[in-house]
């Protein structure tokens, strides 16, 4: 398992349609994929259950991945969600 903290760096936050881009992400992958935000640990390949996150640009996150490619997961979920827009 590898976690790794990352600072969201889009200009518009999570809404909709970074979300669902964020899923598709996530979703490349065999590894399992979390969001963890405060107390909550939010699987990254759902999307009802990123929708029901509200982070901001400059939002501190975790990405928590487990599995066969799991850095290849953290890797990916960082550069999309450190994507300067």
């Amino acid at each position: 398992m590898i976690k790794k903290p990352i600072v969201l760096e889009l200009k518009e936050g999570l809404d909709a349609r970074p979300i669902a881009l964020l899923v598709q992400e996530a979703n490349q992958y065999a590894s399992s994929v979390y969001i963890e935000v405060d107390n909550k640990r939010i699987n990254a390949k759902s999307i009802m259950g990123m929708m029901s996150l509200s982070l901001g640009n400059g939002a501190e996150i975790t990405v928590v991945a487990e599995g066969a490619d799991e850095e290849a997961a953290i890797n990916g979920v960082e550069n999309f969600l450190t994507a300067k827009n």
